[in-house]
């Protein structure tokens, strides 16, 4: 039955979940301070249902909201991307282009580009995880040259980088204006499977925002000055092609 949702009173005790045609879908309610109104969003795996809500809000409310929209959730599960291939000769984003994964018992563990191929040795029964390694490291290796070449042509002084996994942002800025006072930079590792120009503009984006921790004219003239790209281009991609780089690995 589609829209019938587990965890309600009279139900069975236990995470709230929604069922629908394909399957339970389960569902995470977050109360936030600032919410004025209830939101619902599908994790861009498909892994969860997400819904926040004032403090004051009922959670039999949400539930029943999330019910209502059963069709919805559907839909948007429908445009899911399929998982990663990763095995000997599936092809893999890397960069703006696919290579194929070649596995060779001799070959090392660590992988190496080698034009169209991704050449691997090592066990083959953790194969996904070390890809996956890799690739976080390939992400961090050339996110931190771009990082430091933005800083340079912004007249900023270089902030930590670290590695975003987040599963809705791109990219996030912390200017080291508050408490904590400590400047850093954070970078979805997925942006190494989309083309340089496409990862490069969220970290100019970023970098722009160590000046102007907003969205005003002057960030965009600052943003503008900095991409050596068409940033429209960038945005183009990344709303067009976007979802697919959240793919489950592995």
């Amino acid at each position: 039955m589609i829209g019938w949702l587990r965890g309600e009173r009279g139900q069975a005790a236990g995470d709230p979940v929604l069922d629908l045609a394909r399957g339970p879908l389960p569902i995470t309610i977050r109360r936030h301070p600032r919410a004025t109104r209830l939101t619902m969003r599908l994790a861009p795996d498909g892994s969860e249902l997400r819904m926040t809500m004032p403090r004051w809000g009922r959670t039999a409310d949400a539930l029943a909201f999330a019910r209502s929209r059963a069709e919805w959730v559907e839909a948007q599960l429908a445009r899911v991307p399929p998982a990663l291939d990763i095995a000997p000769g599936a092809r893999l984003p890397f960069r703006g282009r696919c290579v194929e994964i070649a596995w060779q018992k001799s070959a090392p563990r660590r992988p190496v580009v080698d034009g169209g191929t991704l050449l691997v040795g090592g066990p083959p029964d953790n194969l996904a995880q070390r890809i996956r390694r890799w690739m976080e490291g390939e992400a961090l290796a050339h996110l931190a040259t771009d990082l430091a070449h933005y800083c340079m042509r912004a007249g900023q002084p270089l902030p930590e980088l670290r590695l975003s996994r987040a599963q809705r942002r791109w990219g996030s800025c912390s200017s080291g204006r508050g408490r904590v006072g400590k400047r850093c930079i954070r970078i979805n590792w997925r942006l190494i499977m989309a083309p340089d120009s496409v990862r490069r503009s969220v970290v100019a984006h970023e970098v722009a925002h160590l000046a102007h921790f907003d969205h005003s004219p002057a960030f965009y003239a600052m943003l503008d000055s900095l991409f050596d790209g068409d940033l429209e281009e960038a945005d183009r991609w990344l709303k067009r092609e976007g979802r697919g780089l959240y793919a489950p690995f592995g």
